[in-house]
């Protein structure tokens, strides 16, 4: 945190994304019903919300020989993750820390999840649910190169890794509108790392929910937790890097800020019902073939303007 920075944005930054990803796991119940052809009530949008106290008091499910251990810090670092990956991303003028490097914080800690979800489906010793983190970590190779050139070109476009030096770079033109192979790649990636959407491999059906079909209680509240609150970290994190952060008319930065980080996890709460399911060796094939090199040439178009 730098001395700029006022001392409430440590908790303001953590309590706004988890505000985020209530409002998303709402907006995700309104379009349940919808579907199910029944009305939105109130019930409706508050009752996914309703499973929290039922989680917290669940008795916790016994297995024979659980790595308990590995199991609980799988489980946590997800929502630590996604949690620590906000502290580079501006909420207008207020950042909690402007590091150099921030792009490279964000991209840590959503590499960071792979161990995470890995040791949450290997800790119950249970095969399906380690189905589940092998799973994960296949979707992740498909991906994660994809992705680090998303994040690389507004770095280069701006010629920094510091998120707020991206923001003011993009003075009267947003990157989206000149990376919009990179914007599309980097708002698939984060539906792939919040293994939502048509990327809940992970969390199949066809394996018992996989990483989720052994944890209970507050364990699995943990867990779903982490995938909201990285849906929420990764619609923030898209609003400076091809967004334009702050910039508006009228409105305050953050407010402008805010209402990007709402729109885009609108969209990406809408496209996680809409798509299907993709199995990871076909998404791999499509990434590496079809995503990577578009995603290089993307690269290329700043680094030739720049240079």
């Amino acid at each position: 945190m730098t001395d700029a920075t006022p001392w409430w944005s440590l908790l303001a930054a953590p309590a706004l994304l988890v505000a985020l990803a209530l409002l998303a796991v709402a907006g995700d119940g309104v379009l349940s019903s919808r579907a199910a052809g029944r009305p939105v009530t109130l019930f409706a949008v508050t009752r996914p919300l309703l499973e929290v106290p039922r989680l917290l008091v669940a008795q916790p499910r016994r297995l024979p020989a659980p790595d308990v251990p590995l199991w609980r810090i799988g489980v946590v670092t997800v929502p630590v993750a996604a949690l620590l990956s906000v502290v580079v991303v501006p909420l207008g003028q207020v950042v909690v820390s402007d590091l150099p490097e921030g792009l490279v914080w964000f991209n840590a800690m959503e590499v960071l999840t792979w161990a995470g979800l890995w040791l949450a489906g290997w800790g119950p010793n249970a095969a399906l649910s380690l189905i589940g983190g092998y799973r994960y970590l296949a979707q992740g190779l498909a991906y994660e190169l994809p992705l680090m050139f998303a994040l690389m070109t507004p770095g280069i476009g701006a010629q920094s890794l510091r998120v707020v030096d991206i923001v003011t770079a993009q003075d009267g033109l947003w990157f989206a509108v000149w990376m919009p192979v990179a914007f599309v790649v980097y708002l698939a990636s984060v539906l792939a790392f919040s293994f939502t959407g048509p990327f809940a491999y992970p969390a199949g059906g066809d394996i018992a929910g996989g990483v989720f079909g052994e944890v209970s209680g507050p364990d699995r509240l943990l867990l779903s937790a982490g995938r909201w609150l990285w849906l929420a970290a990764g619609s923030a994190m898209a609003v400076p890097l091809f967004l334009g952060g702050g910039a508006g008319p009228w409105l305050p930065a953050w407010v402008w800020s805010l209402a990007k980080t709402v729109a885009v996890l609108a969209l990406l709460v809408w496209a996680r019902r809409l798509l299907p399911v993709v199995r990871a060796d076909r998404y791999m094939e499509v990434a590496w073939v079809v995503l990577l090199p578009l995603s290089v040439l993307q690269a290329l178009v700043p680094a030739l303007v720049v240079l």
